[in-house]
């Protein structure tokens, strides 16, 4: 990543592990956390230099999510989401950008992209409401990516379906208090969001499908290799990057931990050979998730910036290897969160954290790997692949 913004979230290490029970208790991101995520330029690595961007490789945003996450797991998953917003930004309208960034290149951009909303045509735009879950690191932002249905002139879904990606500003949506009461990664406070009847110009929407498929970069003049990236790629990268950094605090918290301790069972853990070997095994699987993820999305990365197009059958091993990453690390937190004793379980003890925070970072829909490893075995054999196994390739 670049040198600037690995020294400013190494700085942030101590603040952001002593903020991580604040996090939890307050259901978000303490507003000094978010001020410092901001200072440290993680978020804008995805956005375009001409607002103040970075335009960074994928691979150092990733790193960069990586290393929020090893300290603070919520600040890692809200700097994952929140920093891919950017980047399909950079494909909208530049009045819409200018509204977003002229006055403040800082500004945060939330979603979620589930169309449970429908946007109904009127003259200059669309009426839009609905109601979604999962809106990471919201009480920072001040814009929204909302997906949403194209809607009839009665506001029901036309068929066949077509999906949206709707922009909407801080006053055209309502944040749901009290409605990110979970287990894992409280601290992102990923709260529901309700649009009433909202007027959104044309302007400020984007057809999904072009998104997905590379076309709105391309109407929108984009020849940037990372602008030009396959959104199947991209958008997962923030959040299995985050994983993995979790995955990495999890290690250190479960060293720092054993490192002095005695078990009334199987006395001096340094001296115990099997907590040893597994301490050895679940450091060599994260490191090999870190590998699987950076390797994947750099050889992507060198096929744009050739000038080929990445196949379906490339994006769905992608998608494969990027996946299965996350499953690889989490299954490592598991082998030594249970060799941690039963003091592990206190809330005092980071190490609880870090394994239910990458449990629930594990729940999120990307990380479904049946669908992806069927789909990709598929294209492996020459196979054509149902439209219901190619969702998020």
């Amino acid at each position: 990543m670049p040198k600037q913004i690995a020294e400013r979230i190494a700085g942030m290490a101590e603040q952001l592990r002593s903020q991580a029970d604040e996090a939890e208790r307050l259901g978000k991101l303490p507003d000094d956390t978010a001020k410092k995520l901001k200072e440290s330029g993680v978020i804008r690595m995805l956005q375009p230099a001409e607002h103040g961007g970075y335009e960074s490789h994928p691979r150092d945003f990733a790193e960069a999510v990586m290393a929020v996450a090893r300290y603070c797991g919520a600040s890692g998953w809200v700097s994952g989401i929140v920093g891919v917003h950017p980047w399909e930004m950079a494909f909208c309208d530049p009045k819409l950008q200018e509204e977003v960034w002229g006055r403040n290149q800082d500004t945060w951009i939330a979603s979620p992209y589930a169309p449970t909303g429908v946007a109904r045509p009127v003259d200059g735009g669309y009426v839009f409401s609905g109601r979604w879950q999962f809106s990471s690191g919201t009480d920072h932002c001040d814009w929204i990516f909302l997906g949403g249905l194209l809607g009839d002139a009665d506001g029901r879904p036309v068929a066949p379906q077509r999906m949206l990606h709707l922009v909407l500003p801080r006053s055209d949506y309502e944040i749901v208090e009290d409605s990110w009461n979970v287990v894992g990664l409280r601290g992102t406070g990923s709260k529901d969001i309700v649009v009433r009847e909202a007027f959104v110009p044309d302007y400020r929407v984007l057809d999904a499908a072009k998104v997905i498929e590379g076309q709105a970069a391309a109407e929108a003049g984009r020849d940037e290799t990372v602008f030009r990236m396959p959104w199947s790629t991209i958008f997962p990268l923030g959040i299995t990057a985050a994983v993995i950094g979790i995955a990495e605090g999890a290690l250190d918290a479960h060293v720092a931990y054993q490192r002095d301790r005695t078990a009334a069972v199987g006395g001096v853990i340094k001296e115990n050979p099997y907590v040893m070997r597994a301490i050895g095994e679940a450091a060599a699987e994260i490191a090999g998730a870190r590998a699987q993820l950076l390797d994947n999305v750099s050889r992507i990365f060198d096929i744009v910036d050739g000038g080929s197009t990445v196949s379906f059958e490339r994006r769905a091993a992608g998608r494969r290897d990027q996946v299965r990453a996350a499953w690889r690390a989490v299954a490592a937190v598991d082998e030594i969160f249970t060799r941690s004793g039963g003091n592990a379980l206190r809330l005092d003890q980071p190490i609880q954290r870090f394994w239910r925070d990458a449990h629930a970072g594990l729940s999120h829909a990307i990380h479904v790997e049946g669908t992806v490893y069927h789909a990709a075995a598929m294209t492996a054999m020459g196979q054509d692949v149902p439209e219901a196994l190619r969702m998020m390739i």
